[in-house]
C-alpha cells in the first residue's frame, strides 16, 4: 500500500473476496415498491453502461449485474434517485454532497469503472430529452464575470489550500521525474520543465498570464534569474505572493499585478500561462493570442499549459456549477484559435494528463488526512463536494476523459528555436 492509499479512509471488506462489504439494510418495504426501486435502479444501472456496480436505495431494492460488485452506491430514497435519473450531470453531486447518495468502496476506482462503462453506452431517447430540457448554462468570462468566477474558486481562503496543496501551493499539473516521486518534488520538477522550454535566459523578460499563489514566477526568477511580471485577477492569491516574494528577497525581480490578462502591457521576451486558460472561455483566445504576440518581440516564445479534452465538449456541469464556475477545458483544435489568427508557430505539444492523474492522487490524500481540518472551517457538505470532485477528477485523467496540453509556441520570424529536444532533459 502506497502514502496515497493509506491516507485515503478506510472501507470495511468481506474476508473471503476482499470487496467492500455491503452495509447492513432495513427491513425491505412492500414487494410493489420493490420491484419500481429495481426497475429504476436498472436503468441507473443501464445509463452508465451496466458497470461492476450495485446499485440500492438504503433500506429497500438493490440490483447488481455481477456476483462480486466492486463497490455499492446507495440512494436515500426513491424520490432522490428520480432527481438524479431527472438531471444525472447536476444532481448526482448535489446528492453526494448532500449525503443523499454514498459510495462504499474506492470512490476513484467507482469513478474510473463509470467513466469506462459509461462511455460506449448507448443514451436512451428519454434521456437525451431530459438532458437538453436540464440544460445548464455556464458562467460568462467577461471582465466582470472573470473576476466573480475567479473569486469564487480561488478566494475561499489560502488556508484552506494550504492544507493539500504541498509547500509549493502550486495548483496544476505536476511533471513526476520517475512515478515514486513526491508532490513537492513533482511540482518542482515541472516549473524547471516549463523554463527549459522557453529557454529562459538571466536578464530576460517574462509575463505570466494567471499566476496562482506566484510559485512559478519566484521560481524562474530565482533560478533563472528572470525579471518577471506576472498578472492575477484573485485578490488572495496576489497578497500571498507578494508577501512571498518580500519574504524571500525576490521583490524586485517579481512583479505581482492584480489585474485581468486582457490588461497586459508591454514587451517581453516570453508570455507563459500555467493553469489559466480554462478560465479564459474559447470565444476569447484570438484576444489571448493577440495579447501574447503583441508583447513578443522577433525572438519572442510562449507556452500555455491548460486542461483540455480529444474533442470540443462542456465541462462536466455540476462541477462548472459548484467548483469551477466558468470553466472550459479547450480541445487542440479549440487552442489554434489563439495561434492561427496571429500566425503564431506551434513548435511542441505535449500531453500530460497521466501525471495530472498523480497529481491529484497526491492531492486527494493530503486532503483526506485534512478533512477535520476542513470541516471546521467549513462543514461537511463542503468536505463531501471537494472529495467528490479531486477523485473525479482522478478518474477523468487516468480514464482519457481529460487531457494535459503543454504547447510551446514562437513568433513566425523567430528561428532561434532548438534543433532537437535534448535541452528539456539536462539536469
Amino acid at each position: 500500500m502506497n502514502a496515497v492509499e493509506k491516507s485515503l479512509p478506510e472501507v470495511r471488506k468481506h474476508p473471503a473476496t476482499g470487496r467492500p462489504q455491503p452495509e447492513d439494510l432495513d427491513a425491505a418495504p412492500p414487494a410493489e415498491a420493490r420491484s419500481t426501486d429495481r426497475w429504476l435502479l436498472r436503468k441507473v444501472s443501464a445509463f452508465l453502461g451496466a458497470p461492476p456496480i450495485e446499485f440500492a436505495i438504503r433500506g429497500g431494492a438493490r440490483v447488481c449485474n455481477t456476483s462480486e460488485p466492486l463497490a455499492r452506491v446507495s440512494f436515500a430514497s426513491r424520490a432522490h434517485l428520480l432527481a438524479v435519473l431527472a438531471d444525472p450531470w447536476m444532481r448526482f453531486g448535489d446528492a453526494y454532497s448532500d449525503g443523499n447518495v454514498t459510495v462504499e468502496g474506492d470512490l476513484v476506482e467507482v469513478l474510473e469503472t463509470v467513466y469506462r462503462a459509461s462511455a460506449t453506452a448507448e443514451k436512451p431517447s428519454w434521456l437525451r430529452r431530459a438532458a437538453e430540457l436540464a440544460q445548464h448554462r455556464p458562467h460568462v468570462n467577461t471582465l466582470a464575470g472573470s473576476r466573480d468566477n475567479i473569486h469564487h474558486h480561488y478566494d475561499i481562503g489560502n488556508p484552506f489550500y494550504s492544507l493539500w496543496l504541498g509547500s509549493t501551493m502550486a495548483y496544476t499539473c505536476a511533471y513526476y521525474p520517475t512515478p515514486s516521486a513526491t508532490l513537492d518534488e513533482a511540482q518542482t520538477a515541472k516549473m524547471h520543465h516549463v523554463c527549459r522550454k522557453l529557454r529562459l535566459r538571466a536578464g530576460e523578460s517574462v509575463v505570466e498570464a494567471g499566476c496562482g499563489w506566484g510559485t512559478l514566477a519566484l521560481h524562474m526568477a530565482r533560478h533563472y534569474g528572470v525579471r518577471v511580471r506576472a498578472f492575477n485577477i484573485s485578490h488572495e492569491q496576489v497578497a500571498y505572493a507578494r508577501e512571498r516574494a518580500a519574504r524571500e528577497g525576490l521583490a524586485g525581480q517579481v512583479e505581482y499585478v492584480e489585474d485581468d490578462y486582457r490588461n497586459i502591457g508591454g514587451h517581453y521576451d516570453a508570455f507563459v500561462s500555467v493553469g489559466m486558460l480554462e478560465h479564459v472561455g474559447a470565444k476569447n483566445y484570438p484576444t489571448l493570442g493577440g495579447i501574447a504576440r503583441r508583447c513578443l518581440g522577433s525572438n519572442g516564445r510562449g507556452l500555455i499549459h491548460s486542461i483540455g479534452r480529444n474533442h470540443p465538449a462542456r465541462l462536466q456541469p455540476w462541477i462548472e456549477k459548484r467548483i469551477f464556475p466558468g470553466a472550459y477545458p479547450p480541445a487542440l483544435s479549440e487552442m489554434s484559435q489563439i495561434f492561427e489568427p496571429w500566425d503564431l508557430s506551434v513548435l511542441d505539444v505535449e500531453n500530460l494528463r497521466l501525471h495530472y492523474a498523480q497529481t491529484l492522487r497526491h492531492w486527494l490524500a493530503l486532503y483526506e488526512g485534512a478533512r477535520e481540518q476542513v470541516r471546521a472551517m467549513f462543514d461537511e457538505k463542503f468536505v463531501r463536494m471537494w472529495r467528490l470532485y479531486l477523485a473525479g477528477s482522478v478518474a477523468a485523467f487516468s480514464t482519457g476523459t481529460l487531457q494535459l496540453f503543454q504547447v510551446v509556441f514562437a513568433t513566425a520570424d523567430n528561428n532561434d528555436i532548438p534543433w532537437t529536444r535534448a535541452h528539456l532533459y539536462a539536469s
